[in-house]
């Protein structure tokens, strides 16, 4: 089997490889031999992107019960021993075998995490082999458990605004495929006879109920197997839901929420960035792992702030002229590299771009909600209204 991966090493930046193996992790673990760091991993001509084969390994989950232990005095191994013997029959506790089994063979512990690139991303084995540096494995899961604490929050926040919407959307499209495929049909035979003498709208709302009652079953079949093709299209190619939505934000109309996920690319940026720095990576190593979290537009602006800070100019500086460091976030680096503390300064900046992030998704709540109920409620309206006009007019006739 064939899978694509996406990749980086040092030196030659984010790169796409093929590669040929019997599963995902084999694939993976040949690249990471190659001193690549594997970004994500998806078979070719396959239906599904393989990550991790037990899906429900919670690495968040993980790495709080793995502090937990090691802060009470265990060691490393003994702290997996224990959350081996915790496990039940699962993936979670066959891949803690493997592990205990490669750190008694000798092997540092981010050596061996790397042997499974679909279950510990980039960032968290970068954490790890710094941790080793400094002999402070806990602090550094600590970190990477806040991390991921807050980019949740973010996110459960986003999610939480659109939930309700996207609830009566769904009441109301309902609504509106039963008016149009059950109620329309049936008043049809009702209004057969009253032919031309019938408003227009009304008499092409009853003619679709015609239709849909002759050939209703057919275009059903029809609509489910152009789905079905479009959709397998769309997994077989390389696009993405990624390309999708980035070529939806690009419309000019789309300016307000380009922008809105602009911000959200950046905190996140940030609060990868920073935690790399305060995790001991240097910050050049820290941009290009970062990278992959910015939309391509945004990576081309990096690329040149990198090549910039290479030759010596001030990070503030070259990431402001990318377009990268909104005012705040530009005062904030400047203030960093002052001070020597930049993890902590682009934690900062992440918050404060999470918090517009978090205003925004209220106010579009607020706003969008009851713009939604009222544009449902008039539509139906308006088919309620066409297919009563009729015996509007006849009652107005007598």
């Amino acid at each position: 089997m064939r899978f694509e991966i996406t990749a980086y090493r040092q030196g030659e930046g984010v790169i796409s490889l093929e590669v040929e193996a019997l599963s995902a992790e084999e694939a993976g673990s040949r690249t990471g031999a190659q001193g690549f760091n594997v970004v994500s991993i998806r078979a070719i001509g396959g239906w599904k992107t393989f990550r991790l084969k037990g899906r429900a390994f919670d690495l968040q989950l993980f790495s709080q019960e793995l502090r937990m232990l090691l802060e009470a005095g265990l060691s490393l191994i003994e702290s997996l021993g224990a959350l081996f013997r915790k496990e039940g029959p699962s993936e979670k506790r066959r891949l803690i075998e493997v592990l205990i089994r490669r750190l008694r063979e000798g092997k540092s512990f981010s050596t061996v995490l790397r042997e499974f690139p679909a279950v510990f991303p980039p960032l968290y084995l970068a954490l790890m082999a710094a941790s080793e540096q400094t002999g402070d494995l806990g602090s550094a899961l600590a970190r990477f458990i806040d991390y991921r604490s807050r980019m949740d929050a973010v996110r459960k926040r986003v999610v939480a605004a659109t939930i309700y919407p996207a609830l009566l959307l769904g009441v109301g499209g309902l609504v509106i495929v039963f008016l149009m495929t059950y109620v329309v049909p049936r008043l049809s035979h009702v209004y057969e006879d009253l032919g031309k003498d019938m408003p227009f709208m009304s008499r092409m709302l009853l003619e679709w109920g015609s239709l849909i009652e002759t050939h209703g079953l057919k275009m059903l079949l029809a609509l489910i197997a152009v789905a079905t093709i479009a959709i397998a299209l769309f997994r077989r190619s390389k696009l993405g839901w990624k390309s999708v939505l980035q070529w939806v934000l690009e419309r000019k109309v789309m300016f307000g929420l380009r922008e809105r996920v602009r911000s959200y690319a950046m905190a996140r940026f940030y609060r990868t960035l920073g935690l790399l720095l305060q995790g001991g990576i240097p910050v050049v190593t820290g941009l290009v792992m970062a990278k992959e979290l910015l939309d391509g537009e945004m990576q081309v602006a990096l690329d040149r702030a990198l090549v910039e800070i290479r030759s010596g100019v001030a990070l503030s500086e070259a990431m402001e002229r990318a377009r990268l460091a909104p005012p705040v976030a530009s005062d904030l680096l400047k203030i960093g590299e002052k001070t020597g503390d930049m993890g902590e300064k682009m934690i900062r900046i992440a918050d404060f771009q999470d918090e517009e992030t978090s205003r925004w998704a209220d106010w579009f709540a607020r706003l969008f909600e009851p713009l939604l109920i009222l544009t449902i409620g008039l539509f139906i309206a308006f088919i309620v209204v066409l297919l009563y006009m009729p015996i509007f007019e006849l009652a107005g006739s007598v």
